[in-house]
């Protein structure tokens, strides 16, 4: 009678537990998103007012009502398209490999935690290798080109780790399938295997779309500029990005300024939400294509 009773008094205490726990994360989720939606609604206040299509069409003044932000934003796009056209290739490659081809030794296991690692580094440390390694060594100076491999460093490891998770996440009967009907390692993985992790994959391509064009520290570090009166002409070229272009407004001490940064907040959001629902619905077009497995 006394175990029974100790029993369900244990029960009612992880219950409780339970229930306290709940209320304890939902009132963090709620305070997440009352925190994040007042300062949209405030950047909107402030930035609505500004946003037209002179202000999108327009350089950088010194005047706050006549500046605009065509060239941060040409080179938002310019650095984002070049960073995926470098980072994907090579963390898909390094996922395949370390996935399906790299033999299970200390090595490998050395590789990926040193992946594991980098995922956390501060940004900034990129920065300051991509100063060293692109602008000052290989002598590419503060151009496009150099913004570009900085960043795809910054993201290779979401994407070498989101790769590896959508491999994993294939069914291993559809690996045996393959090779037993007589497929090589390398025409299974082809024809059955990336299709299937594909939306997976893509997955990490928006995260990393999403990280790379809100990124400032690393871009500033190599000596991205802040005031540019000019489009990039190649990837040579000086360049700002609109980060970069709203952290030198929010700088200064003039009201309209900072209404002008407001504005280009509401820019990068909307070019950030547009990429990002590119990609979600290329993502969900692919899974309907791609056959199921049991």
């Amino acid at each position: 009678m006394k175990s029974t009773l100790g029993t369900d008094m244990l029960l009612v205490r992880k219950r409780q537990k339970e229930k306290a726990f709940l209320v304890l994360a939902t009132l963090a989720f709620l305070f997440s998103l009352i925190v994040l939606f007042t300062l949209i609604i405030d950047a909107f206040l402030d930035g609505l007012p500004r946003l037209n299509l002179k202000f999108l069409t327009s350089f950088p003044s010194r005047k706050p009502e006549e500046a605009g932000i065509l060239p941060a934003m040409v080179g938002s796009i310019y650095v984002t398209v070049l960073t995926v056209l470098f980072a994907i290739p090579l963390g898909v490659g390094s996922a395949v490999y370390l996935e399906v081809y790299a033999p299970r030794n200390r090595l490998s296991a050395a590789i990926e935690a040193s992946i594991a690692t980098l995922g956390g580094v501060p940004s900034i440390i990129y920065g300051m290798l991509g100063l060293e390694l692109f602008a000052r060594v290989l002598q590419l100076g503060r151009s496009l080109l150099t913004g570009a491999l900085t960043l795809a460093l910054l993201v290779l490891p979401i994407v070498i780790v989101s790769t590896r998770e959508s491999l994993r996440a294939v069914p291993q009967s559809l690996w045996e399938a393959a090779l037993a009907l007589g497929a090589t390692r390398w025409q299974a993985l082809k024809d059955q295997i990336l299709p299937v992790a594909f939306p997976g994959i893509l997955t990490g391509i928006i995260l990393t779309v999403s990280r790379a064009i809100g990124e400032a520290a690393p871009l500033i570090m190599i000596g991205a500029l802040t005031y540019v009166a000019f489009l990039p002409r190649g990837v040579l070229s000086p360049f700002t990005t609109l980060p970069i272009q709203i952290f030198n407004w929010v700088s200064r001490p003039q009201k309209a300024f900072h209404a002008n940064a407001a504005a280009g907040i509401i820019v990068l959001l909307a070019i950030t939400l547009s990429l990002n629902a590119l990609s979600i619905v290329l993502r969900n077009r692919l899974e309907k294509r791609t056959p199921r497995t049991l």
